[in-house]
C-alpha cells in the first residue's frame, strides 16, 4: 500500500504520533493493559484520527501487521525450536563451556558479542536473535548477574550489523539509491558496525547490567530435574556438532547472497536450476527448517523417541504466541504510522532546513524512525529523500557516499520504541517490561547509532 496524503499539517501529524505512543505506554504501563490489546486498540484510534477511510482502515491495519508476521513467525517458530533442541540436548551448554574456556568468565559477554559479529554478516537481526538466544541464557545462568551483561553484546551485534553492513535490505537500497559502490560500502562498513558496536553497545551493556537487573528467562523451558540433567550431560553433542549446526543457516544464507549477485552481475544465468535451488534453500527460513530438520537427527533423537521430540519441539512454541503476535502488533501501529503520510510529511520538513548533507541524512533517517518504526523503511526512504541532492552535489568520491549510507543507517538505528517490532520481539525474549526496555535496548539502539554517525562524520571530512 502507498503512504496517504497527510490529513493535516506537518505539526499537527506528529502531534497524533506523539499522542498516540503516550497513549500506548499509558495502556500498557499504567492500566496494565495487555500489550497485544493496547497496541491494536492504539492502532485503530491511530487510523481514525488521521482519517483514514473507515472501509480502508482493516487494510491499513493488516499492511503492517502481516508484513511484519511473514517476516518474523516463521524465523521466531523455526528459531525457538532450533534453540530447545540444543537446550535439552546439551548443545547449549557445550557451547557456552567452550566460549568461557577460551575467553574466560569476565570476557564472556565480550565472547558472545564477537560471535554475533559474525553470524551477524548474513543472517537478519530477529534470526540471529532467535538462534543465538539458547546460548545467551545458558551462559548468563551459569554465570548469574543481569541477563543484560550477556544479552545486550549479543543482541547489539546483530542490531549493528544488520543495519549497517550489506549484503543486509536497507545498506544495500541506501548504495544504491546514493550511487555508493556495494563493496565499499562492505568494506569500510565491517570496521565501522564493529567499532559502534565496541563503543556503543559493549562498554554501555557493561555499565547498564551493574546498575539494572533483569533476571534469566526460563522461555525455553529448562529442567532441574536431576536425571535429565545428567542425560544431557552423558548425551551432550560435541562443541564440533553444535558449531556445524549455527553455520549451516550461515552457510546457506550466504550461497544465497553469493548466488544473487552473481545473477543481477550477468555472470550465472537465472534460468539455470542449480541457482535456484540454492536461491530457495538460502532464505532465512528455508535455512532455518533445514536447520531444525539436520538438529532433530543429530540432537533430538539421541536418547529420545520421535514421540518426545515431537513433544519438546511443540511445548517450545507456547510461551513464544505472544511474543509473535506482540510483534506482529507492534508492526500494525508502525505500518498505521507509515501509511498516515506521517513520515513523509516530518522528512519533507526535515529536508527544508538546509543541513550539512550529512547531517540532513542522519537527521531525516531518524526522524523517519521515530515516526513509524521500521529502521529499513527509514533508511530506504531518507536515502531515496536525499539522493536528489546528492545527485547536484559534485567533487563526492566513493568514500564520502558510504559515509552517507552510514549516517542514513545511523539514524535509522536510534531511539526503538513502541512501534518498532524489533522493540517487542527483545522485550518479551527477555521478559523485560516497557519501562525497562526503554531503559535499556532503546538506550543502547540510541548509543549504537550515534556512535555510528559520529564516526561517519569522521569518515566525511577527513578521508
Amino acid at each position: 500500500m502507498e503512504p496517504m496524503t497527510p490529513a493535516y499539517s506537518t505539526t499537527a501529524m506528529l502531534l497524533v504520533a506523539a499522542a498516540a505512543v503516550a497513549l500506548l505506554l499509558f495502556l500498557i504501563i499504567y492500566v496494565k493493559l495487555h500489550a497485544f490489546i493496547s497496541l491494536v486498540l492504539v492502532s485503530v484510534l491511530t487510523a481514525i484520527a488521521v482519517r483514514v477511510p473507515l472501509a480502508d482502515i482493516p487494510d491499513v491495519l493488516l499492511f503492517g501487521f502481516a508484513g511484519t508476521l511473514g517476516e518474523v513467525a516463521l524465523l521466531v517458530g523455526f528459531g525457538v525450536m532450533l534453540g530447545r533442541l540444543l537446550e535439552v540436548s546439551g548443545g547449549a551448554q557445550t557451547l557456552a563451556d567452550t566460549l568461557i574456556a577460551r575467553f574466560g568468565e569476565k570476557r564472556a559477554p565480550f565472547a558472545l558479542g564477537v560471535a554475533s559479529l559474525l553470524f551477524g554478516f548474513p543472517i537478519f537481526f530477529d534470526a540471529g536473535l532467535v538462534v543465538f538466544l539458547p546460548i545467551i541464557l545458558t551462559v548468563a545462568a551459569r554465570f548469574g548477574g543481569s541477563l543484560l551483561l550477556y544479552a545486550l553484546p549479543a543482541a547489539g551485534a546483530f542490531a549493528a550489523m544488520h543495519a549497517i553492513v550489506p549484503p543486509h535490505p536497507g545498506p544495500v537500497a541506501a548504495a544504491q539509491f546514493l550511487g555508493a559502490d556495494v563493496g565499499y560500502t562492505l568494506l569500510i562498513g565491517i570496521p565501522v558496525a564493529v567499532l559502534s558496536w565496541y563503543l556503543g553497545v559493549y562498554l554501555l551493556s557493561r555499565w547498564i547490567g551493574r546498575r539494572i537487573y533483569v533476571s534469566v528467562p526460563h522461555i525455553l523451558g529448562g529442567t532441574d530435574d536431576p536425571e535429565e540433567l545428567e542425560k544431557r550431560q552423558r548425551l551432550a553433542p560435541s562443541f564440533g556438532t553444535v558449531i556445524g549446526l549455527l553455520l549451516l543457516p550461515l552457510v546457506l544464507i550466504t550461497a544465497n547472497t553469493v548466488v544473487t549477485t552473481l545473477i543481477s552481475t550477468g555472470a550465472i544465468d537465472e534460468g539455470a536450476a542449480w541457482p535456484s535451488a540454492l536461491v530457495l534453500i538460502g532464505q532465512t527460513s528455508v535455512a532455518l527448517l533445514i536447520t531444525v530438520l539436520v538438529a532433530i537427527v543429530v540432537l533430538g533423537i539421541r536418547g529420545r523417541s520421535m514421540a518426545d521430540v515431537e513433544k519438546l519441539l511443540n511445548d517450545s512454541l507456547g510461551p513464544i504466541c505472544a511474543i509473535i503476535l506482540i510483534t506482529g502488533a507492534g508492526g500494525m501501529f508502525g505500518g498505521v504510522l507509515e501509511l498516515s503520510g506521517i513520515g513523509e510529511s516530518l522528512a519533507a520538513s526535515l529536508d527544508a532546513l538546509g543541513l550539512p548533507l550529512i547531517v540532513a541524512a542522519f537527521v531525516i533517517a531518524t526522524g523517519l524512525r521515530v515516526a513509524q518504526g521500521s529502521a529499513t523503511v527509514a533508511l530506504t526512504t531518507a536515502a531515496g529523500l536525499i539522493a536528489p541532492a546528492v545527485e547536484s552535489s559534485t567533487g563526492l568520491s566513493q568514500v564520502d557516499l558510504v559515509a552517507l549510507v552510514i549516517a542514513i543507517a545511523a539514524g535509522a538505528t536510534v531511539l526503538s520504541h513502541v512501534n518498532d517490532s524489533g522493540f517487542w520481539l527483545v522485550s518479551r525474549f527477555f521478559e523485560m517490561d516497557e519501562k525497562t526496555t526503554l531503559k535499556t535496548w532503546t538506550v543502547m539502539e540510541t548509543t549504537l547509532g550515534t556512535t555510528a554517525f559520529a564516526i561517519s562524520v569522521v569518515i566525511w571530512f577527513v578521508f
